[in-house]
């Protein structure tokens, strides 16, 4: 069974509840761990992510709390590292890596914004070809451990968060698949777990995790490792819907802990 939670964000960066929220709340619902893993500094876009001067005062909170909660649960620093981050991660015990942007040119088009935000970029960089700008967004992907030396790979198809019921492509087209498979192929090599991450679903975008089925079960399959993350905004989302995924993929989830 899991006992631990490595995804989650705390009013450091976006989150709405404080570091110390989450930790009693993993204690009260029997957590042996917990990993906060606010956003990673991004000089271009400063609206979500923890700032650069607190960085310093993040890490000191907590260390606090590893301290005051010795002996009733483990807690780790993490840290989630997008793509286009330049901040060291090595002050923290671990990194999930992420793609939260597309860079065209000097630009930074996110990701996991609106779907407007897609349907624009399309149209403005790919001459409306959704799929090309797809296939950018995976040649991203598939670079994301030799970028950031991340040690979980963050919710691999996140450019889907806004494609329910398929508005903006189909994700069970061959020209998509290929292209995820592709991206998956590539990371597969480094031996990192693959999130399940279930944040679109408590926060009510999507009604299945990211990964989407097919490409959990394409991972699956080949031998990939696989870590469950509630990406959780705040403290009544923490280990969301873990039992659901944990006993659909329970051969290929490990227990991932900094410590190992």
């Amino acid at each position: 069974m899991i006992f631990g939670d490595f995804h989650i964000h705390s009013t450091f960066s976006d989150g709405k509840s404080s570091p110390e929220d989450m930790v009693l709340k993993a204690i009260e619902l029997g957590m042996r761990k917990i990993g906060i893993s606010d956003h990673s500094f991004t000089d271009f876009d400063e609206s979500y992510c923890i700032k650069r001067t607190a960085v310093k005062n993040y890490i000191d909170e907590i260390e606090k709390l590893k301290q005051k909660y010795a002996g009733k649960i483990g807690i780790f620093c993490g840290i989630e590292q997008d793509f286009y981050s330049d901040y060291p991660t090595g002050c923290f015990d671990y990194s999930i890596g992420s793609v939260h942007y597309l860079k065209i040119g000097e630009n930074y088009i996110p990701v996991d914004e609106s779907a407007e935000i897609l349907k624009e970029a399309s149209a403005k960089y790919f001459d409306g070809d959704i799929y090309a700008l797809i296939q950018e967004y995976y040649k991203t992907v598939s670079e994301l451990i030799e970028k950031t030396n991340a040690d979980i790979i963050g919710h691999f198809d996140l450019i889907t968060k806004f494609n329910e019921n398929n508005v903006l492509f189909d994700m069970q087209s061959e020209k998509y698949l290929s292209l995820a498979k592709m991206a998956a192929d590539r990371l597969l090599a480094y031996e990192k777990p693959f999130e399940i991450n279930t944040g679109a679903i408590s926060r009510g975008y999507r009604s299945a995790a990211y990964p989407d089925k097919s490409i959990i079960d394409y991972i699956a399959g080949r031998g990939g490792k696989l870590v469950l993350s509630s990406d959780s905004h705040s403290k009544d989302s923490i280990m969301f819907e873990f039992d659901k995924y944990y006993n659909l993929y329970k051969e290929h989830i490990v227990n991932f802990s900094p410590e190992n």
